[in-house]
């Protein structure tokens, strides 16, 4: 005979996705102060990231597509970022009106900085934790979030 847990969060799941927020939060802490004196924040930082990654060939849809956010929370933050002289924009060949996300030399010269200043913070944690360990957790959040998307896609269809 099965029984439901005591209390939500005694379920395994639960627990790690609680963790899982807790670290979110305190990683945007960590970063938002990491990156002040860049004139960054870590919502910015982390567009900045997925435009680096995309290296030009992303649009916003792409640059929150790659993030897993809203398109018109990431249009939000690619204007600060313009107006701020981090990107611009250029032609998109497959798109006449989404235009593609681009680092300016600033841009690309704070992105540099910021990643500089993480690496540290980056391997001092992989340190703490066994390489295989850190595969396994990547892989395991790397599955829970794609059983999520199946089954929002598998709500949407019905």
């Amino acid at each position: 005979m099965t029984h439901a847990p005591a209390a939500p969060f005694d379920h395994p799941t639960n627990a790690l996705v609680l963790e899982t927020f807790r670290l979110n939060a305190a990683l945007i802490r960590f970063g938002d102060a990491l990156v002040k004196p860049l004139g960054l924040t870590s919502a910015r930082w982390q567009v900045l990231g997925s435009v680096a990654h995309g290296g030009g060939a992303f649009s916003v849809a792409r640059v929150a597509d790659n993030m897993g956010l809203a398109r018109q929370s990431v249009q939000r933050i690619v204007d600060e970022l313009a107006a701020a002289g981090l990107v611009g924009f250029a032609p998109n060949p497959a798109h006449k009106r989404a235009k593609l996300v681009v680092m300016t030399p600033r841009g690309e010269r704070v992105f540099r900085r910021a990643s500089d200043l993480w690496r540290p913070v980056a391997e001092a944690m992989a340190a703490a934790v066994d390489a295989r360990r850190l595969r396994r957790a990547i892989d395991t959040m790397a599955a829970m979030r794609g059983r999520l998307e199946d089954e929002r896609s598998d709500r949407s269809a019905s």
